[in-house]
């Protein structure tokens, strides 16, 4: 069994596409894919690949202002990339990346596996002073879009009223930064917080 940081490193380093130009045949799968993760990727149609969207933002409002890191994977393969850190006189980074349909396709994937379109956020903590987080994806027919309070550690996913829904977006949001940290860092070797 390949771990998740394995599957995106293989997705990475061999699908990834900067230009408009296909990618060749190679495909990224691995050993933990299941019948019907396939099965749900096989049978998109061109307008539900189209119809693809993810959205992360995680912020807070401190002594530095407005600092966030958001990311979006848009139709069209793109990923854009924004990060604002005041600290030490930081300016905001913002990249935008065409990636290949594989590297879609692997996220589609982890999205899928991790059962986040069967949450719901009604009993997750409000966002607070600490700061909030939100995640909004559209895959197929399927549309979510939940708001928590910035979550910085597994303890405090403990503390929530829903900690096993909580607990699957945790582990969600990790996998999705390892991506697109990976993603970032090949195409403009920079080191994103």
């Amino acid at each position: 069994m390949t771990s998740v940081n394995e599957q995106i490193t293989d997705a990475v380093s061999t699908d990834v596409d900067i230009s408009n130009e296909s990618s060749g045949s190679s495909t990224a799968t691995s050993s933990t894919t299941t019948a019907t993760t396939k099965d749900i990727l096989n049978s998109e149609t061109a307008k539900e690949k189209d119809d693809f969207y993810l959205r992360y933002y995680v912020g807070h409002k401190g002594k530095f202002g407005h600092e966030f890191l958001e990311f979006e994977f848009r139709s069209g393969n793109k990923l854009r990339y924004a990060n604002n850190s005041h600290y030490k006189n930081e300016n905001l980074i913002r990249k935008e990346v065409c990636v290949s349909d594989n590297v879609i396709k692997e996220l589609k994937k982890i999205i899928i596996d991790s059962g986040i379109m069967m949450e719901d956020d009604s009993l997750w903590p409000e966002p607070d002073v600490v700061g909030k987080q939100e995640l909004e994806i559209v895959l197929k027919d399927e549309h979510i879009s939940f708001t928590t309070t910035k979550i910085g550690s597994l303890m405090d996913v403990e503390k929530c009223e829903d900690s096993e829904g909580l607990k699957v977006m945790f582990y969600l949001i990790q996998d999705l930064k390892c991506l697109v940290f990976s993603l970032i860092g090949l195409h403009f070797k920079i080191k994103p917080i």
